[in-house]
């Protein structure tokens, strides 16, 4: 019988690990002095730890010891020098400053910045569209103040925000913030990137008339929906071309007062009313792209259900139900793990010809994790081995009947 053709000489997992430069890892650790007063358990052994908890959809510090237990005397290939007690794991979580994960995250985004970029958008409109929003995690305890009402047993649980901006078309943050669950919305709004090069898409929940000005002012782009109560005068109202498309309604010109000051002061914003045909349900666009195509506004907006996707993909792939530790710090390191293997996943699946579903690379993976098995290789044509074993037969039965 022959041999498999995809066998490697490292584990899929130690393949993954690959795509993790060591002394990347070494330089984002020494800007929070991740090593100072460690002796054994550095900063890539917690990396790598907390990778295959996320890998292995481990839901318990039991369940990621025992399981590298297991693997005493293969570690190398994967660059685990030192396999963890549970203690020794519970007290990084605790104690690790979680900002050097997020260091590694963008260092990762920037290095793999050519494979995952997407500039379709970018090269139709002339301008980067970004697209921010928030998502809450609820947490087993109350760890992080979060809104809602006070159970009858009076034990709230407490909940994680993260505020992320994502570019339009790619399903990774380029931006994280975390907050407690009751923490609004609009902070993230002071920590955006202004200028003229770029486009924000967001929901009503962020209307802000003086962050609207502040866009304004430095020619940054925004779209978004207009509150239902929102106060505004109508002062023109732009004609409707055969060129544009049927569902837009209305296409106005308005003024909102900015009550920035003592003094509120006008601003004008366009306003361009969309009825969706397959929703059935009509919209109403708030922005300042005054240029832009009526119908191109409504587009946009449209693009903005991408995050969305990305919050279903890591909630559903990742184990963001179940945390390893009950401070702000050990959580806060596995989103960003959660995230760091999102970021590995959509390399290996953007290197694909054949096309892949994320979960199902993400299940492949899980199951494979520490077979020898050609990752790359196998994906591209998994079938290869299965087909060469069945020829095999085949000839063999033809030479049993000779």
């Amino acid at each position: 019988m022959g041999k498999s053709t995809h066998f490697f000489g490292q584990s899929v997992f130690g393949q993954l690990m690959g795509l993790i430069e060591e002394d990347m890892v070494n330089v984002c650790s020494a800007k929070h002095n991740g090593n100072r007063y460690i002796k054994r358990f550095k900063t890539m052994d917690h990396l790598v730890s907390m990778l295959f908890c996320v890998f292995g959809k481990c839901i318990s510090l039991r369940e990621v010891i025992g399981g590298m237990i297991g693997l005493a005397g293969k570690t190398k290939h994967f660059k685990l020098n030192n396999l963890p007690y549970r203690s020794t794991l519970s007290d990084a979580n605790k104690r690790r400053n979680s900002k050097i994960f997020g260091e590694i995250y963008n260092a990762l985004l920037k290095k793999y910045d050519h494979v995952i970029s997407d500039s379709r958008v970018k090269s139709v409109i002339g301008k980067q569209v970004k697209i921010f929003d928030s998502t809450t995690i609820s947490l087993f305890k109350d760890i992080l103040k979060c809104t809602g009402r006070t159970p009858s047993d009076g034990k709230r649980k407490g909940g994680i925000k993260a505020h992320t901006i994502t570019n339009v078309d790619e399903k990774l943050p380029r931006l994280l913030w975390f907050s407690s669950a009751a923490t609004n919305d609009h902070m993230l709004l002071e920590k955006l990137e202004l200028n003229t090069d770029i486009i924000y898409v967001f929901d009503k929940g962020y209307n802000d008339y003086v962050a609207f000005k502040r866009f304004c002012d430095t020619g940054t782009g925004f779209v978004t929906r207009i509150k239902d109560n929102a106060s505004y005068v109508i002062k023109e109202e732009n004609p409707i071309g055969d060129e544009i498309h049927s569902g837009v309604l209305k296409d106005e010109i308005i003024e909102i007062q900015v009550k920035e000051t003592s003094q509120p002061h006008p601003l004008k914003l366009r306003k361009v009313t969309f009825y969706d045909r397959v929703n059935k349900r009509e919209f109403e666009f708030l922005t300042n792209l005054f240029e832009m195509r009526a119908d191109m506004v409504a587009a946009l907006y449209k693009l903005r259900w991408q995050i969305e996707l990305l919050f279903k993909q890591l909630k559903q792939n990742f184990p963001l139900k179940y945390f390893l530790g009950d401070n702000e710090n050990a959580i806060e390191i596995q989103i960003y793990c959660a995230l760091i293997v999102n970021l590995l996943v959509t390399v290996i699946k953007k290197k694909l010809k054949r096309p892949w579903a994320f979960s199902n690379i993400v299940s492949f993976c899980r199951i494979h994790l520490f077979n020898y098995i050609n990752l790359l290789q196998f994906l591209e044509n998994p079938e290869k081995d299965w087909t060469i074993e069945q020829n095999n037969l085949e000839q063999l039965s033809l030479f049993e009947r000779a």
